[in-house]
């Protein structure tokens, strides 16, 4: 189960553990990872792969050039039907 350019990933490990991103290169012992949001295109983070897993979705990274369409491509994986982005206070009844 290698990770490719392409692939979006979960991170299982560190600050960023349970968040989805995208990975815009791979190298030999590291991957380039970002999201468009807390690591911009401008500002990848490098990860080491065994602490990614890989999901079943691959893009062209050459599709995605401004962090908004990676953010929008992400949305789905990191903020769940029902959940809302910044929404920690509980309902008020």
């Amino acid at each position: 189960m290698e990770i490719k350019k392409g692939c979006v990933v979960k991170s299982i490990s560190g600050r960023d553990a349970e968040r989805f991103y995208l990975v815009i290169k791979a190298e030999k012992d590291f991957l380039w990872i970002v999201d468009g949001k807390i690591r911009p295109l401008e500002k990848p983070k490098r990860k080491n792969p065994k602490h990614l897993r890989k999901t079943n979705l691959q893009v062209r990274v050459e599709d995605f050039t401004t962090n908004n369409q990676l953010r929008r491509l992400l949305h789905p994986f990191n903020y769940p039907a029902g959940q809302q982005e910044g929404n920690t206070q509980a309902s008020r009844t």
